[in-house]
């Protein structure tokens, strides 16, 4: 079972690198799809680091704060270029955008300072 001391933190990876997968799915259906490259890369990456944090996470691992920094600035940044979609009414950007934020902010609270 996960590491009680990151569970917080690991349901938040979770959840982020979820909304992140369906974002960038839901990005590729866009009609102007080479507009939305940036957010599928952002979106990709995230995903990619959110499940890789929480993989580690729940290994107990003495890296798990190293990588939540990482973390924690993988989902700002996605979180960035999906406000920028989610204000022109893509609500899949928007809901991205929502679990990279409470997913930074989690992470930021188990980070190493940098």
């Amino acid at each position: 079972m996960a590491n009680q001391q990151f569970k917080e933190c690991i349901d938040a990876c979770v959840a982020c690198a979820i909304a992140c997968s369906y974002c960038a799915t839901e990005c590729l259906k866009e009609e102007h799809v080479g507009h939305m490259a940036k957010c599928i890369q952002l979106d990709l990456e995230c995903a990619a680091i959110c499940r890789s944090a929480a993989e580690v996470m729940s290994l107990g691992s003495s890296f798990s704060a190293h990588l939540c920094r990482i973390c924690a600035d993988a989902c700002n940044a996605c979180a960035n270029e999906c406000e920028k979609h989610a204000e022109m009414g893509m609500d899949h950007c928007r809901q991205c955008a929502e679990a990279c934020r409470n997913c930074a902010s989690v992470c930021e609270e188990m980070a190493t300072p940098v």
